[in-house]
């Protein structure tokens, strides 16, 4: 997910992203400790989007809007 598509969103759907990103990435965790996770890299991509998110959060909660 790019910075820019983030940015475009209102508070209410970044809150709702962030949670389904939170679930998907529970579920990929216990995929891991099962070994049926096949590319480990999609938990730190989830994990690097919720940032992103929760920066783009916190920009608002400043007031800065870039």
């Amino acid at each position: 997910m790019k910075l820019s598509e983030i940015r475009e969103m209102n508070v209410t759907e970044l809150n709702e992203k962030v949670y389904a990103l939170k679930e998907e990435l529970f579920n990929l965790r216990r995929k891991q400790a099962v070994g049926q996770l096949e590319k480990g890299a999609t938990i730190s991509t989830i994990r690097k989007d919720i940032a992103r998110i929760y920066t783009v959060l916190r920009e608002h909660e400043l007031g800065i809007m870039k």
